[in-house]
C-alpha cells in the first residue's frame, strides 16, 4: 500500500483520504506519512485541517511523523506549518512539539543539521516556545522536545532549567540530559549534577537527586564523585541509598 502511494499523484492520494471510511482513515494517514513522497505529503497538507479534524486523527498523524525512521525535510516542514500560528487543542500542540524534537534529531543523524533550513526552524520553534512558556506543564513539554532533539548546543539551556526550575521542570531537564552520549557530558554538566545531588544551592526532590547522581555515575565518574556519592548515602533514605549502592556495585562489576 505504501509503495502504491509513493507512485500515486497528489489528487489520487487526496481522493483516497477524502473517501476512506472513518475507521480506515487513521491507517491511510499513517501510510501517507510513511510514503513520504512529494505527492503524499502535499495531499496530507491539503487534507489535514488542524482546526477541524478530530484530535485523535491529528495525534495519529503526529505520532506517525515522530516515529518515522528516516524522515524528510518536507515532513518536518509539514508538521511545522500545521503547528504554526494556530489555536490548537493542548494535547495536539504538545504532541506536535515533541514530534518536532524527534524529527530534528533524526534529520541531524542524517548529517542535515546546519544544512537544512527546516531543521533550524524546528530548533528555533522549540527554543522560542520554551522561552515564552508561562505554565510549568508547557515548559516540561518543550524540555521533552529538546530531549528528543538531543542537540549539544541546547545543553546550557537544559542545565539552567535543571538547576533553577521547580521539581517537574528539573526532572524533565535532567531526563533530557541523560539522553546525551558520554562525550557530551562535560565538566560543566557534571558540576551542575553535583550541585543538584549534594543540594548546594537549594533542595531538590529525591528523584531529581537520583537522576543527577546517575548522570555522574554513568559517564566516566571520577574517584571523588564515587566517594562523595558513597558518603552521601549515610544521610539518604534507605531506598535511595540502596539504589545508589547497587548502581556503584554494578559499575564496578
Amino acid at each position: 500500500f505504501i509503495q502504491m502511494l509513493r507512485s500515486a499523484k497528489k489528487r489520487d492520494v487526496l481522493q483516497l483520504l477524502r473517501k476512506a471510511p472513518e475507521e480506515m482513515l487513521p491507517f491511510v494517514v499513517e501510510a501517507a506519512v510513511a510514503a513520504q513522497s512529494v505527492a503524499s505529503l502535499a495531499a496530507l497538507s491539503d487534507f489535514l485541517d488542524f482546526g477541524k479534524e478530530p484530535t485523535s486523527l491529528l495525534e495519529k498523524f503526529l505520532y506517525a511523523a515522530a516515529f518515522s525512521p528516516r524522515p524528510s525535510e518536507e515532513l518536518l516542514r509539514l508538521v511545522l506549518d500545521k503547528l504554526d500560528g494556530k489555536e490548537l487543542a493542548p494535547e495536539v500542540h504538545e504532541t506536535g512539539v515533541v514530534a518536532v524534537g524527534s524529527l530534528v534529531s533524526k534529520l541531524c543523524q542524517q548529517q542535515l543539521c546546519g544544512l537544512q533550513q527546516e531543521v533550524e526552524r524546528g530548533v528555533e520553534t522549540i527554543l522560542v516556545g520554551l522561552r515564552s512558556a508561562e505554565e510549568e506543564s508547557q515548559v516540561v513539554v518543550y524540555l521533552l522536545a529538546l530531549g528528543n532533539a538531543m542537540l549539544p548546543k541546547t545543553i546550557p539551556t537544559l542545565l539552567d532549567f535543571a538547576e533553577e526550575g521547580p521539581a517537574a521542570v528539573t526532572a524533565a531537564a535532567i531526563s533530557a540530559l541523560r539522553r546525551f552520549p558520554a562525550q557530551h557530558i562535560s565538566s560543566e554538566v557534571k558540576q551542575a549534577m553535583r550541585r543538584i545531588f549534594h543540594e548546594k544551592r537549594k533542595s531538590y526532590e529525591k528523584t531529581c537527586r537520583l537522576a543527577a547522581a546517575e548522570i555522574l555515575l554513568d559517564n566516566n565518574p571520577s574517584p571523588m564523585d564515587i566517594i562523595n556519592v558513597l558518603l552521601a548515602t549515610h544521610e539518604l533514605e534507605m531506598e535511595m541509598a540502596t539504589f545508589l549502592l547497587l548502581k556503584i556495585q554494578n559499575n564496578l562489576h
